[in-house]
This record gives structure tokens, C-alpha cells and sequence, in this order.
């Protein structure tokens, strides 16, 4: 019994040791969703998790309010200095996976020259999407003619998930205010 006790203590020690430190209880990265990137590859909403990611939502078929998002996340990427450049991830999570296949999020990656080694546009399950807007804070309405109507935003996620600060996009340009807080965030000793 004292062997079976002590052989379950060691698995969950080990599992411990194994996934890290515990999350802080207001990061997003606590949702347990599962997505699938532009490459087909699936991975854990939790995956992000290590170093800060500006995330914000949108859908592939939009041709007005998205491409401004993906413009002003590259237009924030070219304002930091080359340090800072590769210390900062872009995830751009769709609020239409029944026709945002990993096809369609590659089209748009190529589109826009993405650096796929920085930007992850991601596929949620249909199930987790509600979940992740609410815990980002971003509003979506379907429409009858298939577009959606959304909150446009760059919210800068921490190194665990917790959300620092967020800006609305409104032009290609990113705040500067929000840029600041960037650079700032990651000149930040961790």
C-alpha cells in the first residue's frame, strides 16, 4: 500500500515538474482550448505560454476591419528594436473556424508575408470560441450575409497570459501609447 502510495506521488511530482510552474488565476492561458495553426500543426492555447504575445481576433473572409488588424500587429512588430522583435509573438485567433481552415489562414499568412515563426493565426474549436472572446474581451455578432461584426483590438498578453494592456484598431498604424507599453513590457527585466 505505502508502495503504491509513494509510486503515485512520484508520477504526480513528476507531472508537476513536467507542465511548470502553475498558472496565475487571472491568465487567459487557464481556458483549456485546442487549436489548429496556419501549418496544420495543433497545439494548446496554453502552448503561447513562455514568453508575450499580442493576440487579437478576426476571420479570413473579412476584407475591411482584419487586414487593418494584421497591417497595424506588423506595423507594431517594425516599430521595436530587433531584440525585441524575436521576444514578441503575434496570434491572431479566428472567430470563423467552420470556414477558417489551416488553408485559409496560410493564404492569408502569405498574403500579408507573415513570419510564420512569429504570427500564429489559429483555429479554434467551434466550442472554445465564445470562451476566448469573453476572456480577451472581444465582442463578435455573426451576420446574416456571413461577415461578423467584432471588436478590433492588439491586447498585449504577459510571458503567462495575463493581459497587460490593449488597444482598439482603428488604421494601420498602432497606438503609440500601446506601442510604448510594448517596448516597455519587454525591456522589463522577466
Amino acid at each position: 500500500m505505502l508502495q503504491g502510495f509513494l509510486l503515485s506521488l512520484s508520477l504526480l511530482l513528476a507531472a508537476t515538474a513536467t507542465a511548470g510552474p502553475a498558472l496565475p488565476g487571472d491568465s487567459v492561458y487557464n481556458l483549456p482550448a485546442s487549436m489548429t495553426d496556419q501549418s496544420g500543426r495543433v497545439l494548446a492555447w496554453q502552448d503561447l505560454r513562455g514568453k508575450p504575445v499580442v493576440v487579437s481576433m478576426f476571420y479570413t473572409n473579412c476584407h475591411l476591419m482584419c487586414p487593418l488588424i494584421i497591417a497595424s500587429g506588423k506595423a507594431l512588430q517594425k516599430q521595436l528594436p530587433q531584440d525585441q522583435q524575436s521576444a514578441l509573438d503575434f496570434a491572431v485567433v479566428s472567430i470563423d473556424p467552420a470556414r477558417d481552415t489551416p488553408a485559409a489562414l496560410a493564404e492569408v499568412s502569405q498574403q500579408h508575408r507573415l513570419d510564420n515563426a512569429r504570427w500564429h493565426l489559429l483555429r479554434p474549436e467551434a466550442r472554445d470560441v465564445r470562451t476566448l472572446a469573453s476572456a480577451l474581451g472581444v465582442r463578435y455578432r455573426a451576420q446574416p450575409d456571413g461577415s461578423f461584426n467584432h471588436t478590433s483590438v492588439l491586447i498585449l498578453l504577459d510571458r503567462d497570459g495575463r493581459i497587460v494592456a490593449r488597444s482598439e484598431v482603428d488604421g494601420l498604424q498602432p497606438d503609440p501609447a500601446f506601442v510604448s507599453t510594448v517596448r516597455e513590457h519587454l525591456a522589463a527585466p522577466n
